[in-house]
This record gives structure tokens, C-alpha cells and sequence, in this order.
């Protein structure tokens, strides 16, 4: 049996490790696009912020790792798909023939069309290629712009400012991490970060990048010029599915898969950030690109491809964020559901902030921002989908008993389910 994994981030290299371990004697070739051992890219920021060398940033540091375990690295891009011969082609013209398919070709960053992006001086956080010219760039001292502060964003701000520079960040919405706080959180994080000396323009988007002077020109939709010696765009991602049309694999925003990781094409699988998976507290199905979805899925498709079968639990939901040491976590649907009640606490002069909402008697979704303390009993009541029957009431009346009720009503539901 010959398993071929197209992707050597996170998602790759535990399929890899998990099919080796439960198929000793199969074929695996591990195929990856960029010239680096495989690593995290969720590392770039510790790398920035020089707290590791690009050492750290691998994923396996055992010299010869893949070559004991009989997994075959091999460099390439796919380009195509053919689902019916069951064969892959690279950038460089070659095939790939395979049995099982596992898609974790993960996403690339979102670069908007403005005119004077392209070009020498403006960089994505993305890879460690690019890790490098921005180190470059970022000494102390160098102004800085910034495009987007959603949760990457903020990583990648943080790791630029404990480099020194002068740091200005611009973001299209009216709050920072718009995708994952509500207003009152998002406009918390915004004061905290011009506290901490960082300029932040909500509201706002550059309009184009003017390279006609000594100095880069930033101009923004308020009318500001800001001179820049680095820009970095972060104002997103997108899946990588482009080699998959005409495939027959069935694409909405990612690769979509059920609850076996496999697609619609038998024995062709996906996981991580090119994924699209079942969520059960949204009910539908979505991309979360965040690594222990990575990981998780990646595990649960990899057994499947050695006919273990196994269903992914879920999707989930979360993302804790530090942004320059203020602690804020997204777990759910955070922003509500029409007809469903809610309930807010804030604490400005604090730094803390608790937003709960409900459908029907279930915690469907979080906003906090220094509740350190309640981050695992909020995603245990959430992803837990457990009903609170008269805890729910207690907790619009006051939120922080969020731990009672956790204790009070997980309990009753796991007791419950053993009758």
C-alpha cells in the first residue's frame, strides 16, 4: 500500500509518523514545497522575537528522523490532481502515483491587491524564508507598518515590537481580532496596544504602497502617509486547493471531508488549514486553521487510511491569544445566534472582559480578556455542548460562576450518560 501525503507542516508529518506506526510494511512519501526540514510556522514569531534559532522551528529534531521511520521526503509542488488514475503531478512535470491520498497542503497568505505592494521591503510572516528578510529589515529603530491585527497579526506584532522597531499596525475593521472578540473586547485589545507604544489605525486600510521617494510611502484610506521601511501584510489566509479542480474532490472554502477525514473520493483524505470539517457547535462545517486541529485531524485521517476506522470528535472552535501580555481567548460562536440571550461583564480599569452567549440552555460562545482562569471550563461547556438547565440563569445573573456551574452540570451530564 502506497500512501502519499502532499504537505510536510504539522499535519503531514504526524499522518506520516501515525500511518508508520500502525503500518509497518506500507510505502510513505512525505511531499513538501519548501527547501526546509519540516517545521512549524507557528514558530516564526519565537524565531523573530530571537528566543530560538531556526532549529527550533523544526518539527522533529532526531538527525535521520524520517529516514528510520522508511518515510520518504521528496521535494515538489502538486499541480494536479487526477483522481481516477490515482496520480499527482508536480511543478517539475513528474507523477506521483498513490492508493491513499492525504491532502495537507495547508494555506498561503492572502495579499491584497494594492498597487506598489509587490515589490523589495514587503514581506508576509509565512515562511522561514521569510522570517529571514524580515530579521533583516526589523532592527531596532525601523518603522514598521503592519497590515491586519486578526490573530496572526497580533503573533506577528508582538514579535516585532520585542525587536525594537517603531510599529504602526492598520486594520480594516473596527476593532482589532474582529474575526474572534466583539466590540468591547477588541477595542480593549486596541488600548492596551497604545499603551504599549504601538500605533493602531482601525477603520482604516492602505489604499497603495508609493516607492517614488527615498523612503516607502504607505498611504492609508484616512488620507495618512506613513513612511516605512518594512511592510508586512498579514490580512489573512486562504486554503491551498487550486491543484484540485477538475479532480473530482469537492471544494467549498477548503477540501471537504466527513467525519473520517475522507472526501468525497474514496480513499482520498484531508486535514488541517486545507480542510473543511463538521463543526457541532456552529452545525456546519468550516476551516479553523489552528494547529491541534491540525494535529487531531491529521491523526484521525491517517487511521483511517490504514483501515482504522475512527470519527473526528469535532472541530474545534478556540483561539487564546497574548498580545503583548494581555491574555484574551474566542471559543464558539462568540458573536451569538439570533434569538439567543447573552450577558457581558467588563472591567476596563482591570483589563478584564467576560461575554457569554446562549442558545437556549448551552454555552454556545466566549469573548474573555484577562479570565485566565476560567479559559478550560469555558471550552469544556462549549465544545461540551452541556446542558445547563437552571445554571443558565445563574450565569446571565453572574457570569463568573462559570466554574460552578461547569462542576455542577458536567457532572450531571456525564452521570446521565452512564445510566
Amino acid at each position: 500500500m502506497k500512501h502519499l501525503i502532499l504537505g510536510a507542516g504539522p499535519a503531514g508529518v504526524i499522518a506520516a509518523e501515525t500511518i508508520r506506526k500502525q503500518a509497518p510494511f506500507d510505502e510513505i512519501v512525505l511531499l513538501g514545497d519548501e527547501p526546509e526540514a519540516p517545521y512549524s510556522r507557528m514558530a516564526i514569531p519565537y524565531l523573530l522575537m530571537g528566543n530560538i534559532g531556526e532549529g527550533g522551528t523544526h518539527l522533529r529534531h532526531t538527525p535521520g528522523h524520517f529516514e528510520q521511520l522508511r518515510i520518504t521526503q521528496q521535494r515538489g509542488r502538486a499541480v494536479r490532481l487526477d483522481s481516477v488514475a490515482r496520480t499527482v503531478t508536480l511543478d517539475d512535470g513528474s507523477t506521483l502515483g498513490f492508493d491513499k491520498l492525504l491532502i495537507t497542503t495547508g494555506s498561503s497568505p492572502a495579499t491584497p491587491p494594492i498597487p506598489g505592494l509587490a515589490g523589495a521591503g514587503v514581506h508576509p510572516c509565512w515562511t522561514l524564508a521569510d522570517a529571514r528578510a524580515i530579521m533583516a529589515l526589523a532592527q531596532p529603530g525601523a518603522r514598521v507598518v503592519q497590515m491586519g491585527a486578526g490573530f496572526i497579526g497580533c503573533i506577528i506584532m508582538e514579535a516585532l515590537a520585542a525587536r525594537g522597531v517603531q510599529l504602526s499596525v492598520v486594520e480594516m475593521g473596527d476593532r482589532m481580532v474582529p474575526r474572534m472578540m466583539g466590540p468591547t473586547a477588541g477595542g480593549m485589545i486596541k488600548d492596551w496596544c497604545l499603551k504599549k507604544g504601538v500605533t493602531v489605525h482601525t477603520g482604516a486600510r492602505v489604499e497603495a504602497v508609493d516607492r517614488s521617494g527615498p523612503v516607502m510611502q504607505v498611504k492609508l484610506s484616512t488620507g495618512e502617509m506613513l513612511a516605512a521601511d518594512l511592510v508586512i501584510s498579514a490580512t489573512g489566509v486562504k486554503p491551498n486547493i487550486g491543484f484540485l479542480e477538475h479532480s473530482g474532490v469537492r471544494c467549498l472554502v477548503g477540501v471537504l471531508t466527513d467525519e473520517h477525514l475522507q472526501t468525497n473520493v474514496a480513499g482520498i483524505y484531508a486535514a488541517g488549514d486545507c480542510a473543511e470539517a463538521f463543526d457541532k457547535v456552529s452545525g456546519k462545517t468550516i476551516v479553523s486553521a489552528i494547529q491541534p486541529n491540525a494535529a487531531e485531524q491529521a491523526r484521525v485521517a491517517a487511521l483511517n487510511m490504514v483501515g482504522r476506522a475512527t470519527s473526528l470528535r469535532g472541530v474545534t472552535q478556540i483561539n487564546v491569544l497574548d498580545t503583548l501580555g494581555l491574555i484574551s481567548a474566542s471559543f464558539g460562536l462568540w458573536d451569538g445566534v439570533p434569538g439567543g440571550q447573552h450577558v457581558e461583564l467588563t472591567d476596563a480599569a482591570a483589563g478584564r472582559h467576560l461575554s457569554l452567549q446562549f442558545d437556549a440552555d448551552k454555552l454556545i460562545g466566549c469573548n474573555s480578556i484577562g479570565w485566565t482562569e476560567h479559559v478550560g471550563v469555558m471550552r469544556g461547556l462549549v465544545e461540551g455542548q452541556i446542558s445547563l438547565g437552571e445554571w443558565k440563569d445563574k450565569l446571565l445573573a453572574d457570569p463568573t460562576r462559570l466554574m460552578e456551574a461547569y462542576l455542577a452540570r458536567a457532572q450531571a451530564q456525564d452521570a446521565h450518560a452512564l445510566v
